[in-house]
């Protein structure tokens, strides 16, 4: 008899400033530089650039949890999948109203940005929230 171990992956999501998650689980879907991949037990070996976007966590087939994560990286391996994020939200806790007034006052700031330094990083953090909501508003793999 198979092991219910056999089917899982080991997911562990770390922020800079602890693990947020470390659990076995079913299929994780992360958002690679690429496009999204999943991860299932067995997956081949792997390491990749994160966008900003949302890591869908499965269980019985079905999503159970969704985290908003900036950035970071994903190492994958046949037994696990380890996210280390630049900043993670659970995706319910985004507050929609105090990222849309976020991206009215980085917009500002990129207008008065004055040389292109500063402008990357307004624009980078303007990707960042525009995937916030975007995350709030979009219910993929369900």
């Amino acid at each position: 008899m198979a092991n219910e171990m056999d089917n899982k992956v080991e997911f562990e999501l770390v922020a800079p400033e602890k693990i947020l998650l470390a659990e076995p689980v079913e299929m994780v879907v992360v958002p690679g530089e690429d496009g999204d991949f999943g991860v299932l037990a067995g997956h081949s070996h792997l390491i990749s650039n994160i966008r900003p976007g949302v890591i869908h966590i499965f269980a019985d087939a079905e999503v159970q949890t969704r985290i908003f994560v900036a950035g970071g990286f994903a190492e994958v391996t046949p037994e696990r999948c380890v996210v280390l994020a630049e900043d993670a939200i659970a995706v319910e806790d985004i507050d929609v109203s105090a990222v849309e007034s976020e991206i009215g006052d980085l917009n500002d700031d990129l207008q008065d940005a004055t040389d292109d330094d500063a402008r990357i990083v307004v624009e980078a953090k303007l990707k960042i929230a525009h995937a916030k909501v975007q995350a709030s508003e979009l219910q993929l793999y369900q």
